[in-house]
């Protein structure tokens, strides 16, 4: 084993000394939807909460089907981004998750064939096949033109998280692709 010279010593110990304890943490979502809310968070502290969100007709759960209005619970992250979309933004999650494929494939919902396409999807780490039994095209979105008084009222979705343009707008300036987001 060779010596180390002093001068490496030293710069090695003033460098993990002075090093960060740990690095800036990502900021994520989680969305509540018994208290029908979204938190934008960075680690573990708040920094935004929006109140009066919508989900889907049927509420959260699993999804069996497309068409079932069913909010789908679980972990995602944004796939895409849709800045010209009839809901005023669309952040577009990479539903279905592996989870969501798997627990469909032991239920007899989904094929083997989607199955694998899904989870060969994530593994490259692109957007799964949006077109499958179980459904997709699943995301956060704005209002767009439609009735903030009905919003405001009800669950109105096909299963995506509705807020109202102005929040989707102030959401904007947190998250992108690569954005996790979590359901609960």
């Amino acid at each position: 084993m060779r010596p180390v010279p002093l001068f490496s010593f030293l710069l090695l110990s003033c460098s993990l000394f002075f090093a960060p304890a740990h690095a800036k943490e990502a900021i994520w979502i989680l969305i509540d939807t018994t208290n029908q809310s979204l938190e934008v968070k960075q680690g573990d502290k708040v920094l935004v909460v929006m109140n009066n969100i919508a989900i889907g007709r049927n509420g959260a759960g699993f999804k069996k089907k497309v068409g079932d209005d069913i909010t789908p619970l679980g972990s995602y992250t944004i796939g895409w981004v849709n800045r010209k979309s009839p809901f005023h933004l669309f952040y577009g999650f990479d539903y279905p998750s592996v989870d969501n494929a798997s627990e469909a494939l032991l239920s007899g919902l989904l094929s083997k064939k989607s199955h694998t396409a899904i989870v060969r999807a994530h593994k490259k780490k692109q957007v799964p096949p949006q077109n499958t039994k179980i459904g997709g095209r699943i995301g956060i979105h704005g209002l767009g033109k439609a009735n903030e008084d009905i919003h405001q009222v009800m669950n109105w979705t096909h299963g995506c998280i509705a807020l109202t343009n102005e929040q989707i707008d102030q959401l904007d300036q947190w998250i992108g692709k690569g954005t996790l987001v979590k359901i609960k």
